[in-house]
């Protein structure tokens, strides 16, 4: 249906730009004169397709417009969307339909496209909206004055609607609501985005500014102050914080007056999205200082509103989203700061207009908005001891570190991906931030035998997700190779990598830990590093690599003495051969290449023969997998009874006495 395809295009068109829509906001439809086809409820328009909206019966759906409902505005919410379902032409797809269905259906125009610009918004939430509609769009313009969502809505449209048609003997292709967005109407599609166009234009004239984005650096007393908000953010499930800072919101977290002009909601989203009332922190003072008066303005925030805020502004670090998961408050950051440019834009029509008090009563306990809520937190294949955590894995842009980092994903923990190889660490984020999926992972180029890198990659994984849960340090190297033939440098290097970076990553990572368990006692956390079966028992001709590993078993009994006190568990886990893996089986330089021209299978002549000799050497027939080590890091993880282990998964090859 070519109809179809055009309303699929035109909604991806405005739904991939933030600049009129964010999260699942938006809305679009096309209709002839037997059916309406309009977006379904949770779906977004960026990435719809046809299956994505919902098919419904004009005739059935004149029953809204015709019916008598309750007085009670949340039974006939009710009500209405029994109605609007018995419209649907095929309940077995499942869609819902949107609320905005009707209103949809009553504009005279075959397509619709409905969205909330900031731009538009900007003048639509102040406090001259109406006469600046009325000075700059006489013509083919309605105005609806503020009506809360849903049939009310739906029902004043309706009524102007027909009274524009009366007088003018045609519908309006402009409606503009106040303090939400607008609807445009057209027989096509081109059309639709002419208008659009020319709206903006017109904007722009009266506009004196756009406004100015430039990136900003996070106060360092960030690494000290966000992993405690997040502690003291948390309940029962760990929550994620995550940070923006640029020029524009600076502008607004300069001082209590500046923050005042974005103290409240303008629009429905906004309260969908981010609740009504936003937390201000300014950061005179120590890092313990901040923390102790976020602590106590958190308890009256909390007494006062019943909730715990989900926007916390903090001078000189920015704009911080707390939610339960990463999508979700990179959500709350885009609708927070798109409020931002609302509020900046209404200085040139009058200043800001704030909904009122029970204009955000009604939205906040709205079952529709609340089903939004719900859509926005996105979907992931959940495995509760690791969902929602944020875990580094260094050494992760392949062998057991890309498999480690993968399976952690794939259980909905939040993954920062520190390597050196930046070619495959980007890879492996893009392979695994799938749209939709509500944790993320992140690469960080990271050296681990440098402090500097390491702490830069702890301080942008507390701006990315507030806090750190797991530290897993895998990155190792191995040289193969005799005593006359492995040289002072190399036996420095790998004990440098294996050995030094282990120590540097468990330094900087404990700070993180210390600083949670501080504001959360008996809130647990994890150091493992990945060892090796050469870290149980000696490896012939591979000494340094041994050496490293033995050191780090003697690192990991230390740290968990020391640490246990603030519950952190330190444990190594030591697997058998990884022969999958491009340790292993590089064609190049792994370890059967290195092994066959070192000699350690004095009677094998190719690499096959080393590697079945290698598979012999264990009793279960076969190397480590990643599956294997998996479950061994789940484990240590969802225990809290045992730290300082060394625990073999090496198939029996190693047997612990």
């Amino acid at each position: 249906m070519k109809e179809l395809a055009n309303l699929v295009e035109v909604s991806n068109f405005f739904g991939r730009q933030k600049d009129y829509v964010i999260a699942g906001g938006g809305n679009t439809s096309f209709k002839n004169d037997q059916h309406i086809w309009v977006k379904a409820s949770g779906t977004t328009l960026a990435t719809i397709d046809e299956n994505g909206f919902v098919q419904l019966d004009r005739e059935k759906l004149k029953k809204v417009s015709q019916g008598s409902y309750s007085e009670n505005p949340f039974e006939r919410e009710r009500q209405v969307k029994i109605d609007l379902n018995d419209a649907v032409v095929n309940k077995d797809a499942g869609l819902r339909p949107s609320v905005e269905t009707s209103m949809h259906d009553v504009i005279g125009y075959p397509y619709i496209v409905h969205t909330h610009p900031a731009l538009i918004n900007g003048m639509l939430c102040a406090k001259r909206s109406k006469q600046s509609v009325e000075e700059l769009f006489s013509d083919n313009t309605l105005y609806i004055e503020y009506v809360d969502p849903g049939y009310t809505l739906f029902k004043r449209i309706e009524q102007e609607l027909l009274a524009w048609r009366d007088k003018n003997d045609k519908d309006p292709q402009i409606i503009f609501l106040e303090n939400h967005g607008l609807f445009v109407g057209g027989n096509d599609i081109e059309e639709i985005k002419k208008i659009y166009h020319d709206i903006e234009k017109t904007i722009r004239k009266h506009v004196e500014a756009d406004p100015v984005r430039n990136e900003l650096e996070i106060d360092k007393k960030a690494k000290e102050i966000l992993p405690a908000v997040r502690m003291l953010m948390t309940d029962e499930k760990p929550v994620i914080l995550k940070v923006r800072y640029n020029t524009l919101i600076e502008k607004f977290i300069e001082n209590h007056d500046a923050f005042f002009k974005i103290s409240l909601p303008f629009t429905p989203d906004i309260i969908v999205y981010c609740k009504a009332k936003y937390f201000f922190l300014e950061t005179t003072g120590t890092a313990e200082s901040i923390i102790e008066r976020f602590s106590s303005q958190l308890e009256r925030f909390r007494n006062e509103f019943k909730y715990s805020p989900k926007v916390i502004l903090i001078k000189g670090i920015g704009l911080v989203a707390c939610e339960e998961n990463s999508l979700s408050a990179e959500t709350v950051l885009d609708v927070y700061e798109d409020m931002m440019k609302i509020s900046f834009y209404a200085e040139n029509f009058g200043g800001a207009r704030f909904m009122t008090c029970f204009q955000i009563d009604f939205i906040d306990t709205w079952e529709v908005e609340n089903y939004r809520r719900k859509v926005s937190r996105g979907s992931s294949q959940d495995f509760e001891i690791v969902s929602g955590k944020i875990a580094i894995v260094t050494g992760a842009a392949q062998g057991f570190g890309e498999g480690i980092a993968l399976k952690l994903f794939e259980s909905g923990a939040n993954v920062v991906i520190a390597d050196l190889n930046e070619k495959k660490g980007l890879e492996l984020a893009g392979k695994l931030n799938v749209p939709g999926c509500k944790n993320k992972a992140v690469f960080v180029k990271t050296d681990v035998t440098n402090p500097e890198s390491v702490k830069n990659l702890l301080f942008n994984t507390i701006t990315e997700f507030g806090g750190l849960d797991l530290f897993i340090s895998n990155a190792g190297v191995l040289k193969a190779g005799s005593l006359e033939e492995i040289e002072p440098e190399v036996f420095d290097f790998v004990t440098s990598v294996n050995y030094n970076g282990y120590y540097i990553c468990a330094k900087y990572a404990s700070e993180i830990l210390k600083i949670q368990a501080k504001y959360k006692a008996g809130y647990y956390t994890d150091i493992i590093q990945i060892n090796s079966k050469s870290g149980l028992k000696g490896s012939n001709k591979n000494f340094a690599y041994a050496g490293s590993k033995f050191g780090g078993v003697g690192l990991t009994q230390s740290f968990a003495l020391e640490l246990i006190p603030y519950y952190i568990k330190v444990n190594s886990i030591c697997p058998g051969n990884f022969f999958d893996g491009p340790l292993w089986s590089d064609p190049e330089n792994g370890l059967f290449v290195q092994y066959l021209h070192a000699g350690k299978v004095p009677e094998a002549k190719t690499i096959d023969e080393v590697r079945r000799y290698y598979e012999e050497q264990v009793p279960a027939g076969r190397g480590c997998r990643i599956e294997d080590m998996m479950k061994a890091i789940y484990y240590v993880i969802d225990q809290v009874y045992e730290t300082g282990q060394a625990i073999p998964v090496t198939g029996g090859q190693i047997m612990l006495s």
